[in-house]
């Protein structure tokens, strides 16, 4: 039972995020030759005052 935990910012619609499963979904079933129905893909968004890159917050640029 693969399961893929995605962490990105906040900001994608429900189509991307769909889409990012899907094709993430097909990718394991290709490759390990498990179901479907065998794979769980969490995504999990954080608001872009909690995420920093290279000490600055993603909030506090463009």
């Amino acid at each position: 039972m693969p399961a893929v935990q995605i962490t990105m910012a906040e900001g994608r619609t429900q189509e991307q995020k769909r889409a990012v499963a899907k094709r993430v979904t097909d990718v394991l079933v290709e490759e390990l030759g498990v179901a479907p129905d065998a794979i769980t893909v969490y995504i999990y968004e954080l608001g872009r005052d909690q995420i920093a890159k290279s000490g600055v917050f993603l909030s506090e640029t463009t």
